[in-house]
């Protein structure tokens, strides 16, 4: 690294997301006569909007791309640099950046979030989805598509199987339920049969700008991201875009090729053991004449159509598809191509060079309950940082949009607490896990240990179903409410809230708790 300082700041932020940028709002109006800066590699910054606290823990908003010149624009103080980082000397407190820049820094902040963690890395036929510009690709390849895979069971995966229209979807989950992230098998039944079910016409307009494969006319709000900005300069997959937002989807015509509504085949209890490619199948058969080993699998799908390997050649003709993948289930099908939808990994590239961080398990930061990493004077905030220190019993860390935002939020309030040395605690939003969402467009709730995370035996079970309307489940110990899954438009979510908070012995109540007679948000309220 250089040793030429362009510029030294008080506060320097890594990131355009929304961990990134909320620091940057958190510090730059708390702090606004402090040099503030923010490194991030494209022209488009994330930021929350119409914000809304639903309750002591609950909150709801939508994130949007703007232009990084709108925060330029709100706080004077702040500097925004375009570039991705290319190394970090924690020692001398400075980073260079990818164009050959460097910054010196008092406090850092790295907020550059998590990568998807992809099947492979370098087959055409597999994509990801995590940013704008592959949300885009996915869009313009599924437009001629007739057939995909989704392989993977998190959020994003919920959310692609119900949005596709006009194309058959295989779906492999590795779970005896779909949604095992966000909900136990109970709520999976409930809300399967939404796959079939014809998808209700959209009355709202999208809540933000309209994702599309054209350049913006001049003056235009820009909707292309970073990823397209660092693949034009040649940089590597750290530079890569900021995540989708929550509802990534509504502004993107999810069709395919064919004509009929929706075809989801869910394929459970397996995973991914080979990819090929319909060229790499007939060489296959060549070997196979050969007497060489063929790929084993129990039964082959081409146009849905199960054949044995012999006959498999003979009809490539009639289906063949451009990738084929082999599951662990003994079954192959054929597609256009394939959505790794299996996770992420925190990026914590390039920070680990030469600096002595300390990662979690999970190859996160770790970090203490100030935000602070193992080197001095660097914190970290959103999906790169794992949270080490003793939790509430009552909360968990989940890599969602929700704690993206608090994070960074609070490690504003930490590091400008740092430096006006003031005491400041643990906040609020980290005594109980709350989020909201939607899938399968029911609206979903879920709060403190939901699927009875690290209870084991010591757990009770109260649910409550009523089909195409709503799942209500509640997770007790001994007798006191620690968790909750709501379906649908329950109204339940704060008076389920402060049952967890308050940890009132629901014991004399049973099972009338989700009796549908009893009001039960007049009752405890």
């Amino acid at each position: 690294m250089a040793d030429k300082k362009e510029k030294t700041f008080r506060f320097v932020i890594v990131g355009g997301g929304i961990a990134g940028v909320t620091c940057v709002e958190q510090l730059s109006s708390q702090m606004p006569s402090s040099a503030v800066a923010l490194i991030t590699a494209g022209p488009l910054i994330k930021a929350v909007t119409n914000y809304k606290q639903v309750s002591k823990t609950l909150e709801e908003f939508d994130v949007e791309e703007r232009a990084s010149s709108v925060l330029e624009e709100k706080f004077p103080n702040l500097t925004v640099i375009h570039s991705a980082v290319n190394s970090l000397n924690t020692h001398s407190h400075s980073l260079e950046t990818t164009d050959g820049r460097v910054f010196g820094y008092e406090k850092l902040c790295i907020c550059s979030g998590a990568r998807p963690k992809l099947l492979t890395q370098d087959n055409p036929h597999v994509l990801g989805i995590r940013d704008t510009d592959s949300a885009q690709e996915f869009q313009k390849r599924l437009s001629k598509a007739k057939r995909i895979i989704v392989i993977g069971n998190g959020g994003i995966a919920l959310e692609l199987v119900f949005e596709v229209e006009g194309c058959e979807v295989i779906w492999a989950v590795k779970d005896k339920a779909i949604g095992n992230t966000f909900f136990d098998a109970g709520a999976a039944q409930f809300l399967i049969p939404s796959l079939d079910a014809d998808r209700p016409e959209r009355a709202a307009p999208c809540k933000r700008t309209r994702y599309t494969t054209e350049e913006p006319a001049p003056g235009a709000s820009q909707t292309f991201t970073a990823d397209r900005i660092s693949r034009r300069h040649g940089s590597g997959t750290t530079e890569s875009g900021s995540a989708l937002g929550p509802d990534w989807h509504e502004g993107i015509a999810l069709r395919g090729a064919e004509q009929a509504s929706r075809r989801v085949s869910v394929e459970y209890q397996c995973e991914v053991e080979k990819i090929f490619t319909s060229e790499e199948l007939l060489s296959s058969s060549q070997r196979a004449e050969n007497g060489e080993n063929w790929i084993h699998c129990s039964s082959f799908y081409s146009n849905s159509l199960p054949f044995s390997p012999p006959q498999a050649f003979s009809l490539l003709s009639v289906g063949s598809w451009p990738v084929y993948v082999q599951l662990t289930n003994g079954k192959t099908f054929g597609c256009e191509f394939v959505v790794s939808a299996t996770g992420v990994v925190p990026n914590t590239e390039p920070f680990l060079h030469g600096n002595n961080f300390v990662l979690a398990d999970d190859g996160g930061l770790q970090v203490d309950d100030h935000m602070m990493t193992s080197e001095p004077d660097v914190y970290a905030a959103g999906d790169v940082c794992t949270a080490c220190w003793e939790h509430s019993p009552l909360w968990q860390q989940m890599r969602l949009w929700t704690q993206a935002r608090q994070m960074g939020w609070y490690t504003g309030r930490c590091m400008a607490a740092q430096v006006l040395s003031e005491p400041i605690e643990l906040d609020f939003c980290f005594e109980l896990f709350s989020h909201i969402t939607r899938f399968f467009n029911y609206k979903v709730v879920l709060l403190g240990k939901f699927n009875g995370q690290g209870l084991g035996p010591d757990q009770e079970l109260l649910v409550r179903c009523t089909k195409g309307q709503e799942y209500v489940k509640v997770v007790l110990s001994r007798g006191r409410m620690v968790g909750a899954v709501l379906i649908g438009d329950t109204d339940l979510e704060e008076t389920f809230e402060n049952l967890i908070l308050n940890q009132m012995d629901l014991t004399p109540y049973g099972e009338e708790l989700l009796n549908p007679n009893i009001d039960i948000e007049d009752y405890f309220d």
